[in-house]
């Protein structure tokens, strides 16, 4: 089952909230729309389940035009599943009840095998206040998956999880979306949760997707600066571009680019090391200790600020010199 945006906008007021965006979604795939708040992420949802409509363009599901010109299926025609920030449970019904809504009662079985497929069949007596967090996540994502929809659409699942049930929660839910073969578009503003959870990634700005690729290749090489900052730390180094590479402050860098002359290149702080040295380029102002890795935060000699993530293994103390290069082979992308 394909999904297909092709040139929706959506304005309210003179705020373009969703501006153009075409999309393409592969059956079985799990997409995450990344962006921060106020960048059009939760509308461009809501028009694709129905609760706006485009003020342009078209939305495709499994073949049917949903919304375009002269046309608009309402939300509940759609075949979509919804998991709600807040879960949306009824609190006054069982789990199972919870599960059964909109389920038409010859299709009822399909709600003890999506209880099971979200391992909470021993639990359909109970009520919400009855489960944690993430058995109430679960819980709406039966819901969402027991009418067997085309497409499965989750807003910000895991924002109000603590971050250790969030990361466990994640594999959970990725497990059942593959387990059930369902096609789902997730939009977050956490882009762990984006890199970690699917398939492929589409940045969002100012109502814009500004680029779309797997994980490892938007965080990697980013189409610009706001990208690269966006999805995980990066120092922006000015650097010249010459055959063979990039020359910075920090050394010479490979880039796939054939740019020459002045640019600016984005470097992942893990792609720095370290070492004591007296007579080094750089000293630590701080460090942040995150248990398996330390970031650390430096003053170089040219007067900038340069991040480093190295494994907890060793620490640098905050004052230390030390010397900061490149880890050999490193890439760094052109960025604006």
């Amino acid at each position: 089952m394909s999904v297909r945006l092709q040139g929706v906008s959506k304005a309210f007021g003179l705020t373009r909230a969703v501006n153009e965006v075409s999309l393409e979604l592969n059956p079985g795939e799990v997409f995450a729309v990344l962006g921060p708040s106020g960048c059009g992420k939760t509308t461009l949802l809501r028009l694709v389940a129905g609760f706006e409509r485009p003020d342009a363009g078209s939305i495709e599901v499994a073949g049917a035009v949903l919304a375009g010109p002269g046309c608009f299926t309402p939300p509940e025609r759609r075949q979509i599943g919804m998991v709600f920030q807040d879960y949306a449970l009824f609190p006054h019904l069982s789990v199972e009840r919870n599960v059964a809504f909109g389920v038409s009662r010859g299709e009822r079985s399909a709600v003890r095998r999506t209880l099971e497929l979200v391992g909470l069949q021993h639990k359909a007596e109970r009520f919400p206040h009855e489960l944690s967090g993430g058995e109430r996540q679960r819980v709406a994502l039966a819901r969402a998956l027991a009418p067997e929809p085309e497409l499965v659409l989750l807003d910000e699942p895991f924002s109000s999880l603590d971050a250790g049930l969030r990361a466990a929660l994640r594999r959970e839910v990725e497990l059942i979306l593959r387990d059930a073969g369902a096609t789902a578009l997730l939009v977050t503003h956490d882009q762990e949760e984006a890199l970690s959870l699917a398939d492929r990634v589409g940045v969002m700005r100012d109502g814009r997707l500004v680029q779309v690729g797997d994980p490892e290749e938007v965080y990697r090489h980013p189409a610009d600066r706001f990208t690269a900052q966006f999805v995980g730390e990066v120092n922006v180094l000015s650097g010249v571009a010459r055959e063979g590479g990039v020359q910075t402050a920090l050394g010479t860098f490979d880039c796939p680019s054939h740019a020459a002359g002045a640019v600016h290149v984005a470097l992942r702080p893990e792609h720095l090391e370290l070492r004591l040295d007296s007579a080094g380029n750089a000293s630590v102002l701080e460090r942040e200790f995150r248990g398996h890795d330390v970031l650390y935060r430096l003053r170089h000699q040219g007067g900038s600020t340069v991040l480093v993530q190295l494994p907890s293994v060793q620490l640098f103390e905050v004052g230390a010199r030390v010397h900061v290069k490149p880890v050999r082979s490193a890439s760094a992308p052109l960025v604006d």
